[in-house]
């Protein structure tokens, strides 16, 4: 079963974590709510709601709770850009690739990475 989708602060506040496992409450506020302009207690029920969706888990430790990630980056922005396709593009990329080839400002790596991609799933459609 996929977890609840996320929004873009709590997915800002994800990758931060991912970075910066076993943070406290304060630390969190301190760096990453400070440079939002975020309060402590926003801080706080943000990384309580993503801890009730499955996204962190806490541990006691010294007397307070250290926050980290239950899964890395990638499967977070996997999950998000899937959630994204399903509920707002209607399971369809087409959208996204059309945006994509407008854009023009994609770096060689970028459509190598995409090339690749193409290849695997024409793969995954012949071995079917």
């Amino acid at each position: 079963m996929s977890k609840p989708s996320i929004g873009d602060q709590e997915l800002a506040l994800l990758q931060y974590l991912a970075d910066h496992q076993h943070a406290s409450v304060g630390q969190v506020a301190s760096i990453f709510g400070h440079a939002r302009g975020l309060a402590r207690s926003t801080v706080l029920t943000m990384m309580e709601r993503l801890r009730s969706k499955g996204y962190l888990e806490r541990k006691q430790q010294d007397g307070m709770y250290r926050y980290s990630a239950t899964a890395g980056p990638g499967e977070v922005m996997r999950s998000a850009v899937g959630n994204f396709v399903e509920n707002t593009l209607s399971g369809s990329v087409s959208p996204f690739v059309a945006w994509m080839s407008e854009r023009a400002q994609v770096s060689d790596v970028e459509l190598a990475e995409l090339e690749a991609l193409v290849s695997q799933l024409q793969s995954r459609r012949k071995e079917t």
